[in-house]
Parts: structure tokens; sequence; C-alpha cells
């Protein structure tokens, strides 16, 4: 039964994605960090820009959000959100800025508000600044898609990374593969990253319909 509620969520979450507005808008690798200058609110207070938050070896951004089951989890499935401090916390050793950005505006004045950003910031003791995108024009001009979906870009802020933290929703995989911990090694150790590209998963970032 928890199981077959789980299903029903990402079904919900991926239908919602359809009503919405899709950007056919792609980052590819090698692609430097669009709007690398523009200031967002941050939940740890002011506001920050990707490029503020970079280090020298360069940025991850996750797309992430308040509610969805592939962040927060749920009883059949741990969630990706228990990573986030980790992956900070590899970040650092490499000297990696890493940053969440909340784009779903569609719910913004609800459960993904400003507000319950910084209460979720607080109860889930983020070690990273945790951002919100107005009118997901973040999102709009990365073409993120899922919450999660992670970006990583080296010491020159040019794309080396794009998809999925690891492969834990894949029922059918034969071992754990941690794709965006491996590219922060490969990158440590002067070597492209192995894939450097993965499916995002999760759920539809809510955007509002532009006419």
């Amino acid at each position: 039964m928890k199981l077959i509620v789980f299903l029903l969520l990402i079904v919900l979450n991926h239908s919602s994605f359809a009503q919405g507005r899709e950007t056919p808008i792609h980052l590819s690798i090698n692609r430097l960090a669009p709007m690398a200058d523009e200031l967002l609110q941050n939940t740890q207070g002011g506001m920050l820009s990707l490029n503020q938050a970079r280090r020298e070896n360069g940025l991850i951004v996750i797309f992430s959000c308040n509610t969805c089951p592939f962040v927060v989890g749920t009883p059949d499935f741990p969630g990706w959100e228990n990573q986030y401090n980790p992956i900070y916390e590899q970040a650092l050793k490499y000297n990696i800025g890493c940053v969440l950005i909340n784009s779903n505006e569609g719910k913004r004045t609800g459960a993904d508000s400003f507000d319950e950003m910084v209460k979720r910031a607080e109860t889930q003791n983020y070690q990273m600044a945790y951002l919100l995108d107005k009118n997901s024009q973040m999102a709009d001009v990365f073409g993120a898609k899922t919450t999660p979906h992670a970006y990583y870009f080296n010491k020159e802020m040019r794309l080396v990374y794009v998809g999925s933290i690891d492969n834990i929703a894949d029922n059918n995989r034969k071992k754990n593969i941690p794709y965006l911990s491996k590219a922060m090694q490969a990158q440590a150790n002067g070597k492209k990253c192995k894939p450097c590209k993965t499916a995002p998963v999760g759920c539809s970032i809510k955007r509002i319909k532009k006419d």
C-alpha cells in the first residue's frame, strides 16, 4: 500500500509538469553557468549570486523544493535531501561551492514560500545556501526539469556534469552509483566526468504558465 501511494505521488507530480511551461532550453556540457551574477534571496540572510557562492574549484547547483517525495522521502524511498549536507561537505573538501535553488513558483504562496524555505532549511539543518528563484527564471535558463536536478560547474564555471545525484531511484540497479560524488572525484584528479550526463529523476518544477 505504501508503494502504491508513492507511485501515485510520482504520477501526480509529473502530470502537473505537463500542465506547466516546459522550457526547451538544455544547458550543454562545457557551457558557462548562466545568470551567474543574478542575486537570489538566501534563507541564510541577504542575497547571493552563483558567482558569490562558487569556490576556487567550482560550484554545485541543485534545484530542490520543500515537498517533493523524491527530495524529502517517503516510508519507501529515502529521498535525496538526506544527502545534501554530505554533498556539501564533500564539495568543501574539494574547494567547490554548493547551493540549493527553489524554483517552484507555482507553489510560492504555499508550501514553497520563502518563509517555508527558511523553516525547511532550519529543520533540516542545511549547511549550504537555499535560494529562491523568482518566476523560475534560473530554472528556465538552466533547463532544469525536476527536484532534484544537479548541475556541477568547474573552476571556470563551465558545466561538467548534469543530471541525477545518484541512481537510488533505479529499481533495476545492480549497484549504487554516486554520479555527482564520482564527478567531483574525477575533476579533483584532473579527469573528465564519466558519465557527464544522466537523466534527472524527481517531481516536476512547478512553473507558472505564461502567455
